[in-house]
This record gives structure tokens, C-alpha cells and sequence, in this order.
């Protein structure tokens, strides 16, 4: 099974670049015919938030615009930068709620990696959280007589990456609650997922492995100072893949790069024979 995660898009409305200078709509166009020029194709494409910049109805017009390419299954979760009511209208088969739920928490049970949404939008704010309800539903979903690995997918990291600016708008409320649930199924939980830093990175976290994803238009300056300053960087944009191997019970993470580079290039000895 190959997972593909595209993560903070940032689509304006208008194809109006963010910050005056980053195509987040071109760069969204150029992850997509990168994901379906793949052999093999990914299963399916998981967004971790972010696919708005202000979260309203002409940004999600775009969006499902760019992506009618998209010819896989796709999922996504809200970012802080989206609004659930709006996403929801959208994109009504990837946000596969309940009819009045007030959270965009669901499941996904059509793969051999059961795939758990984890909605962290704090509506209007920059940080993340998971309130009791939320928590309470994915205890039941980890308690439901379903054994099958998993994988959590959700925006806010619950990490402090180093990234100043960027921690102090993590997941705040509910991340301790959330370490515990995870620890209690951490035989079951293969691996949390994330977006929002705009980085790769990887750790393990209340004994699962966390990763964050790049951004699929702009990076995150890696600054490690205290006093860094909010800053982007036109470092390539890029994507994670994730491959479940089912016999092995093993989750795998590449990291892709989706910007067009001349190759793959053959090995050539000094004697100039091709290197097998």
C-alpha cells in the first residue's frame, strides 16, 4: 500500500500568491501530475490541512478545480488556516463525517492500514486542539474490537521541533491526553502524520513514529534560534510517501521531491562501461 501526503497548500483564491511571491496554486498543479505521472500510483493521497490560505469558498473552488487530476481516493483534514463548514461543502467524500458532526474525525477501514482523521482546527487560531470530544471519539475508535495496524492523521504537530515561531503554535490543549491514548495503542498505531511546520521531520513520540510533511509550495526557514524570525524559503517543494508492507506489518517513509530534476542517470566506471 503507498500513501502519498500533501500537505499545506495554501491555495488563495484567484491563484493570488501567497506572501506576493510562492504559485501555491502552480505548485498544487505540479504535485498533482507529479502523484499521477507515479509508477506505481500511490492508493491513496492523504492532505494534512492547510488546503486554503483564508478557508472560504473560492479558495476550495480552485482547489477541487485543480484537483479533478486527481484521479485516486483522497482524504483531507483541516488546517488552521481552513474552516470546517466550507471545507466540508467542498470536499464532501474527503471529509467523510457523520451529518452534524461537529468535528472532521472519521475512519477509513477500505485499506490494510486503517486510516484515522484527527481534526486539531481551533477555528480563527493558529495553534491546534483536541478537546474531550475529540479525544473521547478516538479512544472509541482505538476501542472498537478493530485490531488492524493504523496510521493517525492530523495537522498540528504535538512536538516542539526547535522551530520557535512554529512551537509556539503546535498542538497545545489535549496534547498530553493524546501521548497517553497513543502509549496505550502504541502496538497498534504505526505512525502519526502531520503537517503546519512546512518541514520533513521525524521523531518518536509517546513510542510511534511522528513525521512531519513539507509543504508541496513552501518551506519553513530551519532556524534553531530562540529569537528566530517567522520566515519562508523557496526550498523544493516536496512531498512524503508512505509504503505499508502488510506482510512485515512495516511503514516505510520516503521523502519526494516534486519540483522536475534531469534524470535518473546511469553509473558509468572511469572505464566508461555502465555500472550495474
Amino acid at each position: 500500500m503507498l500513501i502519498a501526503q500533501l500537505t499545506d497548500l495554501h491555495i488563495g483564491a484567484g491563484r493570488r500568491l501567497a506572501y506576493r511571491k510562492v504559485d501555491t496554486a502552480g505548485a498544487l498543479e505540479n504535485a498533482v501530475d507529479h502523484v499521477m505521472a507515479m509508477d506505481p500510483r500511490p492508493d491513496v493521497v492523504l492532505f494534512t490541512g492547510d488546503i486554503g490560505d483564508l478557508g472560504n469558498q473560492q479558495e476550495y473552488g480552485l482547489v477541487a478545480e485543480i484537483l479533478t487530476k486527481l484521479t485516486l481516493p483522497y482524504f483531507m483534514v483541516p488546517g488552521n488556516h481552513d474552516r470546517r463548514a466550507p471545507l466540508r461543502t467542498a470536499f464532501p467524500d474527503a471529509t467523510p463525517v457523520k451529518d452534524g458532526a461537529a468535528f472532521v474525525n472519521y475512519v477509513v477501514d477500505d485499506y490494510p492500514l486503517r486510516l484515522i482523521a484527527l481534526d486539531t482546527l481551533d477555528e480563527g487560531k493558529p495553534g491546534g486542539v483536541l478537546g474531550a470530544d475529540q479525544l473521547d471519539w478516538l479512544r472509541g475508535v482505538l476501542s472498537d474490537g478493530d485490531d488492524r495496524p493504523c496510521l493517525i492523521f492530523m495537522h498540528h504537530p504535538p512536538i516542539v521541533t526547535g522551530i520557535a515561531h512554529m512551537d509556539a503554535q503546535n498542538l497545545g490543549e489535549g496534547a498530553d491526553e493524546l501521548a497517553a491514548i497513543v502509549a496505550q495503542h502504541r502496538d497498534r498505531i504505526r505512525a502519526i502524520i502531520c503537517g503546519h511546520v512546512h518541514r520533513p521531520i521525524h521523531t518518536i513520540w509517546a513510542g510511534v513514529p511522528l513525521m512531519i510533511g513539507p509543504s508541496v509550495a513552501h518551506q519553513v526557514a530551519f532556524d534553531l534560534r530562540d529569537d528566530g524570525p517567522s520566515a519562508f524559503v523557496m526550498e523544493p517543494p516536496a512531498m512524503h510517501l508512505h509504503v505499508w508492507d502488510t506482510p512485515s506489518q512495516n511503514l516505510l517513509t520516503h521523502l519526494a521531491y516534486i519540483d522536475r530534476y534531469d534524470g535518473p542517470h546511469p553509473f558509468f566506471g572511469a572505464d566508461g562501461k555502465l555500472i550495474v
